[in-house]
């Protein structure tokens, strides 16, 4: 069931999102060579902390998972696609991308957010990855609008990214995902498919939108620690996440702060 979200509620997520939005743009600053995730995941949780809201992906245990996700960020390099599990000894080094991918619980209520960044110097496919994914993101955003339809959002990023010249796998088996009350309501939000398709987009819902792209294949398989998902072809993968919400006019992207506003 689709959650149309109070008058109240949106701005409770308006302010949790700006605070997710400082914290994973403070963590984005601290990713070089040397560090490793754990460090990462730690100084994460300490900054969601100092602002009084809660890490919302610490010893969450979705469905069918056995053990609950042990860390506050998802920290996903090269070719792990998302839900990367920090580690002392994963230890971050040049020409590395890295995807940060972080949820908030403030007053009750949930933003999420992600982006992949370059470890110092990367080389030029992957610059270009990093590039097309973020964009598809945008597209998917601004087709979010009252009137359109779930599958419009998917069939803009599939096109977009279909037009590159640099042939991507779209990973199909992730998608993105309404979000507020729950870290994952409905609808679910491929990033492929057909146009006017799926549920209508009604004003008050609160959507996060999360293209998946990969160099090689579309085909992704999972750890044996339950999370971390890599490529098939161990070939890089890069992902982007912002919550919106739809109102009676432009998409509200609820995960922008001052410092994302700087880039």
């Amino acid at each position: 069931m689709i959650i149309i979200k109070t008058k109240e509620q949106i701005e409770t997520l308006r302010e949790g999102g700006r605070r997710l939005s400082e914290v994973l743009h403070k963590v984005k600053a601290q990713v070089r060579p040397g560090i490793s995730t754990y460090e990462l995941d730690k100084y994460a949780e300490r900054l969601i902390r100092e602002y009084g809201d809660e890490p919302a992906f610490l010893n969450y245990k979705p469905a069918g998972a056995k053990v609950a996700f042990p860390a506050s960020l998802c920290v996903s390099v090269n070719e792990e696609v998302v839900h990367g599990i920090p580690k002392k000894d994963k230890i971050l080094k040049e020409g590395d991308i890295i995807s940060i991918d972080c949820g908030v619980k403030h007053k009750g209520l949930f933003t999420d957010m992600a982006m992949t960044v370059a470890v110092g110097e990367i080389d030029e496919s992957s610059k270009k990855l990093l590039e097309v994914t973020e964009r598809a993101l945008l597209v998917g955003i601004d087709v979010a609008r009252v009137g359109n339809r779930i599958g419009d959002i998917g069939y803009v990023i599939q096109s977009y990214v279909q037009s590159q010249k640099t042939k991507y796998g779209i990973v199909e088996v992730l998608s993105g995902h309404g979000v507020g009350v729950a870290i994952h309501e409905d609808p679910y939000i491929p990033n492929f498919g057909k146009a006017n398709t799926g549920e209508k987009i009604k004003a008050g819902m609160v959507i996060a939108i999360e293209p998946m792209l990969n160099i090689g294949t579309k085909n992704v398989t999972l750890d044996k620690d339950g999370y971390t998902f890599h490529t098939a072809d161990h070939k890089p993968s890069a992902h982007f996440e912002h919550t919106i919400l739809i109102t009676d006019g432009e998409p509200e992207v609820l995960t922008l702060s001052l410092a994302s506003e700087r880039g």
